[in-house]
């Protein structure tokens, strides 16, 4: 067994990580404080060929891996953290659950504006009263003559106010086998974004109103029967959010690491006393650890979808170990690390908001053991 990584993937990761240092590099922190998409770097990474690396070539993709798409972000966060929220729209989330069932005229339709970088798409999923609890979504969508008509309304949509393409979560019939998704787009007749909301990783989301909105057959994207297909790409984003997590961690590491090795009090380095040393213990070995449980999901996956236990474990160890390294970092930095003139304080907001967003840690620790036990568990009261 063999920890290394293959040459062409060392090369690959060390190519990301240049291009990050000279392009991304500068203006991360500024980058960091605007709520708003960043669509310099959108077009940069679509130039360096950076979008749709998982897309097979016959689509316009680069035909890669997961692992490639892992290595890439996580070289890209390490730099850049806000920045490899604009890999994850070019790669993950959306574009994935595109590129995994669209038809050929809806990719046709979707990955010219997105490869260039010139659009994004976003997941619409929650609603008020089906976050954790999917399967109760409301969302509706009716036969109206060729097409069907679609009610509701979602929240907690990233992107929400920059977006081009929404993928939205709906019901074509009762029960869990009922549910499909829908792609809409923005300026669709009776689709409206309500007022932006500004939440703890500093961007603003917007509801999202769907009012008898008409949806052509060729906006469909998956129908009855759909759900478990979209869950299943959808651990594709969940991979993604896992490797954010990590190599933001992985950043605010190396920042506290330089700061104990430099800081002087009561006449010692903060590296010398034990109680700090034993924190950077502790967080080598969570990221560490983490990053084996990231790679195996990812490797297992090869070129399609990733086993839903694997992600489910590299998850909740990456988001875990995500936060105790921004939040430890804080620690040992002290004001410097709580202040906003460096990236420290944005990344413990940002791998705190990971723990929930794309599936919690207690629904992680649910489907976990799901896998030990071999059976489902029912979260609802019994009848």
């Amino acid at each position: 067994m063999d920890f290394e990584l293959p040459e062409p993937q060392r090369a690959f990761q060390e190519s990301v990580r240049r291009f990050a240092e000279a392009h991304l590099a500068k203006g991360a922190l500024a980058r960091a404080h605007d709520p708003h998409f960043p669509w310099d770097v959108a077009k940069l990474m679509a130039d360096q060929g950076l979008f749709g690396l998982m897309l097979a070539e016959a689509d316009g993709g680069a035909g890669g891996t997961l692992l490639d798409a892992v290595l890439a972000i996580e070289a890209i966060a390490m730099v850049c953290p806000r920045s490899a929220d604009v890999f994850q729209a070019g790669n993950f989330g959306a574009f994935r659950t595109l590129a995994e069932y669209a038809t050929p005229e809806q990719k046709a339709r979707c990955f010219g504006p997105l490869l260039r970088g010139e659009a994004i798409a976003a997941v619409a999923m929650t609603e008020p009263d089906a976050g954790s609890a999917l399967t109760d979504l409301a969302s509706r969508c009716t036969p109206d003559g060729e097409g069907f008509r679609l009610n509701g309304g979602k929240l907690f949509t990233s992107n929400t106010e920059d977006a081009a393409i929404f993928l939205v979560y709906c019901r074509f019939g009762p029960g869990t086998d009922g549910i499909g998704s829908v792609i809409v787009e923005r300026g669709m007749q009776g689709f409206r974004l309500g007022q932006p909301s500004r939440y703890m990783n500093g961007e603003d989301w917007c509801a999202l109103y769907f009012d008898d909105v008409f949806i052509p057959p060729g906006n469909v994207l998956l129908k009855e029967g759909g759900f478990r297909r979209q869950i299943a790409g959808f651990n594709v984003e969940r991979t993604g959010n896992a490797a954010r997590a990590r190599a933001l961690g992985e950043y605010c590491f190396a920042a506290a690491r330089e700061h104990a090795a430099t800081r002087r009090q009561f006449g010692r380095k903060l590296m010398e006393f034990q109680g700090l040393q034993w924190k950077f213990s502790e967080m080598r070995v969570a990221l560490d650890a983490a990053q084996l449980l990231l790679y195996r999901a990812a490797v297992r996956a090869d070129r399609g979808l990733p086993d839903a236990q694997d992600v489910a474990i590299a998850k909740y160890a990456c988001n875990q170990a995500g936060w105790l390294a921004a939040n430890e970092a804080m620690q040992v930095m002290g004001g410097t690390g709580y202040s906003q003139d460096l990236l420290i304080e944005y990344c413990v907001r940002k791998t705190r908001g990971w723990m929930i967003a794309g599936g919690s840690l207690e629904m992680m620790k649910n489907r976990i053991a799901e896998g030990v036990f071999g059976r489902a568990f029912s979260q609802r009261p019994g009848k």
